[in-house]
């Protein structure tokens, strides 16, 4: 009986570490296609948004969160959703993108943090990285402004650290706000400003 219940326990471990095996490549992988598909097209893709009318707001936001997985900035499609759908749906569409892409984000660095192990490899992080702040609203709202980059090393972070999620979405959702206002206005004021 023992014996037997030793080849499911071996079996179960087994079969957990071949998940564990799949997610990791799922997750070291799925970034690597999305960029080799996306970074040669990104134009050819951005230019579909204004082509398909009453969609384009979603195709848009799904476009978003799609590039969430890559480490391609969304901001170009934030200011030619100001562009397009001018400044009032234009920001209501960026913020809901950069939210997805937020959520998204924060559990790829879920992800990551359980396929390392982190919580007990935190530690052994040199430089006091083990007891980095992950969750102050300082670091969840401001690194997010850094440029091109913030956002997803915010978001990632976040989710590795395993940072409360209702935190996290509301600090997210206000400096996403504020992203998209800025860049949806400014993508409507370059539009007004080439065609008067």
């Amino acid at each position: 009986m023992a014996a037997h219940s030793s080849r499911i326990m071996d079996m179960t471990m087994s079969f957990r570490g071949l998940i564990k095996l799949f997610l990791t490549i799922i997750t070291l992988l799925l970034p690597i296609i999305l960029i080799v598909v996306f970074a040669k097209d990104i134009r050819n893709i951005e230019s579909l948004i204004p082509t398909t009318g009453v969609a384009g707001p979603l195709f848009s936001i799904m476009l978003m969160g799609i590039l969430s997985a890559t480490p391609i900035p969304t901001d170009p499609i934030v200011i030619l959703n100001g562009a397009i759908f001018g400044p009032v749906i234009g920001i209501i569409v960026s913020w809901t993108g950069n939210n997805l892409a937020s959520v998204i984000e924060y559990f790829i660095g879920r992800a990551l943090g359980a396929i390392s192990d982190f919580e007990k490899q935190k530690q052994k992080l040199p430089f006091g990285l083990g007891r980095f702040p992950a969750n102050s609203p300082w670091f969840l709202i401001c690194g997010r402004f850094i440029p091109s980059f913030g956002g997803k090393l915010v978001s990632l972070t976040s989710g590795v650290y395993r940072v409360n999620f209702v935190t996290y979405i509301l600090t997210a959702a206000i400096s996403n706000l504020f992203g998209s206002i800025l860049f949806s206005y400014g993508g409507h004021l370059l539009l007004y400003l080439n065609n008067p």
